[in-house]
């Protein structure tokens, strides 16, 4: 009987010392201890996914069309590197790495990556996920190009909402010089796909000079606007 007794009891102090190993603060630090085990395996878990997450998603810009002196920011997620700039040229395309010459102008930030994305799987890529973005638009719509009998002839920026008119055009090129025919000046389109032109004749006389702004118009990029010398009586 005392030798079953000294044996339990060497059992349970077997089992005590087994505890305080694994758990030396006692059974008050075992929760503790779970917990802390379970966090740094949620952190470990959560910063090896992070490294796997894929890019945030993102839409490209489906309304804007891309205009001349637009610097855009480019990008294939395969190469995992950084966006690169591209600009907008003269000629109306961006160089785009791998492809060269990509046209740009009039085309959707969506349009223009579905067009590189194509051009790009024909021979580079198995897969290729384009993002162009904006970022820095163009200010500059275009120019205005008034001659004749103004204080100062030859082009007009026209900015973006500029609101600009016949009227205002020729007081940004100084007004009227002295033998202006101010009642028949002429606004010559720019000829449409079809190439042709139009010309509007405008009284200014009525417009700047009588207050009726409402016969003003609105002028677009690469509208002429002439101003002919009145006839002279001696």
């Amino acid at each position: 009987m005392c030798r079953l007794f000294l044996l339990c009891l060497f059992a349970g102090l077997s089992a005590h010392a087994q505890v305080f190993k694994e758990y030396p603060l006692g059974d008050a630090a075992k929760p503790a201890g779970a917990i802390a085990a379970v966090s740094n395996a949620a952190t470990a878990t959560n910063n090896l996914s992070a490294t796997n997450v894929p890019a945030v998603a993102y839409s490209a810009d489906d309304k804007y069309k891309l205009r001349i002196g637009d610097r855009l920011s480019f990008q294939i997620l395969e190469d995992r590197e950084l966006p690169k700039p591209l600009l907008v040229m003269d000629s109306g395309e961006v160089d785009v790495p791998y492809i060269g010459r990509v046209l740009a102008q009039d085309k959707t930030c969506k349009q223009l990556s579905e067009t590189i994305k194509a051009q790009l799987e024909q021979e580079y890529y198995k897969r290729a996920t384009v993002i162009v973005a904006v970022d820095a638009a163009n200010r500059l719509l275009g120019r205005v190009y008034v001659w004749g009998q103004v204080r100062s002839q030859g082009a007009i920026d026209m900015m973006v909402n500029d609101n600009l008119t016949v009227g205002k055009a020729i007081l940004r090129a100084g007004g009227f010089a002295d033998f202006a025919n101010k009642k028949k000046v002429k606004l010559v389109r720019a000829p449409d796909a079809n190439g042709k032109k139009e010309t509007i004749e405008l009284n200014m006389k009525e417009i700047l000079e009588d207050g009726k702004t409402e016969k003003d118009v609105a002028v677009q990029p690469e509208d002429f606007i002439l101003v002919p010398t009145r006839l002279l009586n001696y």
